[in-house]
């Protein structure tokens, strides 16, 4: 897996999961705010399979 998800879109990545995950656990919104561990994964691997049918990479090139 080659990484495709670059610094600033991993860091929004993981602050949208960590609120939607705080949110749901506080019962704030339903249960479906636990669909942030996903944005929460992805920006902790670096890598989402969303961006390869597209070729979208946001990792700066070398």
């Amino acid at each position: 897996m080659k990484a495709n998800v670059g610094g600033l879109d991993r860091a929004a990545r993981i602050t949208a999961g960590v609120t939607l995950v705080a949110l749901a656990a506080t019962g704030t919104v339903g249960v479906w705010g636990w669909i942030g561990l996903v944005p929460i994964a992805t920006g902790l691997s670096g890598w989402c399979p969303a961006y390869l049918p597209f070729g979208i990479s946001t990792c700066k090139m070398k």
